[in-house]
């Protein structure tokens, strides 16, 4: 079993920027791929970024060039720096870990606005 647990969201202004951050417990393997999605009111949830234990990412074409995903395998963190935040951005972001045979886990989501 593995707990997710998110911080970092807020309200911020358009053009503003937000780290997000989420530390797994509980049994982790470093063939486990960690990132974010993000879910809009009415929309479904969509992949934002993914991350290997090597860094090695990947990144909706929507926030590329934008936002960067890292990961501190010490830590069982992962963190989502979003620079250039744009309105269409908000959405409540979630946690996510793959298992390298399909099983997911999630975290309890956090709210990102960007609104003036």
């Amino acid at each position: 079993q593995v707990q997710l647990a998110e911080s970092g969201g807020g309200l911020v202004q358009p053009g503003g920027s937000l780290r997000l951050s989420c530390a797994a417990s509980g049994s982790t393997f470093k063939s486990d791929v960690m990132g974010w999605y993000r879910q809009a009111p009415g929309k479904q949830r969509e992949l934002v970024a993914t991350a290997t234990s090597g860094n090695s990412a990947n990144y909706a074409d929507s926030v590329k060039d934008r936002f960067t995903i890292s990961r501190d395998n010490a830590k069982n963190t992962v963190y989502l720096q979003m620079n250039g935040l744009k309105p269409e951005d908000t959405a409540v972001y979630y946690c996510n870990l793959r298992r390298l045979w399909g099983e997911m886990y999630w975290g309890q989501g956090t709210q990102v606005t960007v609104s003036s």
